[in-house]
């Protein structure tokens, strides 16, 4: 069985490495409802897995453009994220934030745009650890999130912010 200790433990490998990007403007983000693959049904940022030789940034920049026919502006790293299910399903996210975006967000056969101000947030419709670390990530604070599900559960987490290791409580 895992355990949240063994997510956090520097051996631990993700069998995928995958990105989130959010777009945030005028005091709104751009998110998306997800149609397909993992968390299909919920509302999450746009993103996806890296392809073979892409940096996070490019498959960030990649995978936005494909579901939602955009291109970021001003994109930068604000924080990582590690997941591990006890199924043994494991994938680290590079979460990064965007200023603006060309062109009309549109629906795609992946997901559904869906612009929300920031402080309306749907946390509710969203994964479960999207309320501990969204709030980071839209106030630039750097963070690493560490996170163990049993499948749409969240069992336990961690997040460490800076150099600071703090125990925020259990799923």
């Amino acid at each position: 069985m895992w355990t949240l200790d063994d997510v956090r433990h520097p051996q631990w490998r993700a069998q995928q490495h995958a990105t989130l990007l959010f777009v945030v403007r005028d005091g709104q983000v751009l998110l998306i409802h997800k149609k397909r693959g993992l968390g299909a049904g919920k509302i999450n940022g746009p993103g996806g897995r890296l392809e073979s030789g892409e940096t996070p940034r490019e498959a960030a920049i990649r995978e936005i453009n494909e579901e939602l026919c955009v291109d970021p502006v001003g994109v930068r790293e604000v924080g990582e994220l590690s997941f591990q299910f006890v199924d043994g399903l494991s994938i680290y996210v590079n979460v990064f934030k965007a200023d603006d975006c060309v062109g009309e967000a549109a629906e795609t056969d992946e997901a559904v745009p869906y612009w929300t101000p920031v402080d309306q947030i749907p946390y509710e419709q969203m994964w479960a650890d999207d309320a501990h670390w969204v709030p980071l990530m839209l106030a630039e604070t750097p963070f690493r999130g560490y996170f163990l599900f049993d499948d749409e559960v969240m069992v336990d987490y961690v997040i460490d912010k800076g150099a600071a290791s703090v125990r925020l409580g259990r799923g």
